[in-house]
């Protein structure tokens, strides 16, 4: 007979694969991220660059996509890095190993070959306070992109957002995933976010994450894009309405509803020139 899985407690708790199975779905991450390039150039995106990318399950789940897929994972903190190749690319065949580069450095840092498409997800870019620091993180993004390439990332916000001592609990296989806004500051936009794990015992991992963010306008992430040097800047509105299978469908819109609270993906599209050959 097959063993049951250890009952998850606060003590014998993994915070990492805790929040690889409550907040982060790699499989629709590239869908999105092979979508929003399809949009602009009309074929499949082969090279990634995920930035602020933790344990690098987007890196090593992309590579899985095909034998022209390539990915670097980028971010200051050695402990999840390490944690993701021990748990996500160890797992992974050889060839498709040697195509994943965990990088532990600035995502202001210079890439060592192009992109197709740099991602920022989970809201990671609002870490960056400063409309000159977050320009300028931009301007590296769009560097270390291919001559056509996609910037991505995720925003969310709305009236739900802007409020103190906010929580969300939601069920989750073996354990309570719970989102916490502590504050919000309505001067500076600067918010206190926590993420805690509950279990069924009782215990609790408390703020087992931890995000001091500025809570950036759409506004002036498109303007600021735009600035960076992106030709055009797309948003993907999360609808209401879900697929059959309940996934969330996103449009691309121009204008978007008032709602509460709103997610969307942000995407600055870089064209360069397209070569003699391309053109025909």
């Amino acid at each position: 007979m097959a063993r049951k899985p250890p009952v998850i407690t606060a003590r014998n708790a993994d915070r990492y694969r805790l929040y690889l199975d409550s907040v982060q779905d790699p499989e629709h991450e590239i869908h999105i991220l092979r979508r929003v390039y399809k949009d602009a150039f009309g074929k499949d995106p082969r090279t990634l660059r995920e930035d602020f990318c933790g344990t690098a399950a987007i890196c090593a789940n992309w590579t899985e996509k095909g034998a022209d897929k390539e990915a670097w994972g980028i971010d200051l903190d050695p402990e999840p890095l390490a944690w993701g190749a021990l748990h996500n690319v160890s797992k992974l065949r050889p060839h498709q190993k040697s195509r994943v580069h965990l990088v532990e450095a600035d995502v202001r840092s210079k890439a060592k070959q192009p992109v197709d498409v740099v991602a920022a997800q989970n809201f990671s870019f609002q870490i960056f306070k400063e409309r000159e620091v977050l320009r300028d993180y931009f301007r590296h993004a769009y560097a270390n992109l291919d001559t056509n390439g996609v910037f991505l990332l995720d925003m969310m916000g709305g009236p739900l957002c802007m409020e103190d001592n906010r929580v969300e609990r939601r069920r989750c296989r073996g354990f309570t995933y719970i989102w916490e806004q502590e504050y919000y500051d309505p001067i500076t936009h600067h918010t206190q976010f926590y993420i805690h794990f509950e279990f069924k015992d009782g215990t609790r991992l408390k703020r087992a994450f931890s995000y001091h963010w500025r809570m950036w306008t759409m506004a002036e992430v498109t303007e600021l894009l735009t600035d960076a040097g992106f030709s055009a800047v797309e948003v993907y509105w999360m609808e209401d309405e879900t697929t059959a299978n309940g996934e969330p469908i996103y449009r691309r819109r121009k204008h978007g509803p008032a709602d509460q609270c709103w997610l969307t993906y942000v995407v600055g599209v870089k064209r360069g020139r397209a070569s003699k050959k391309s053109r025909g």
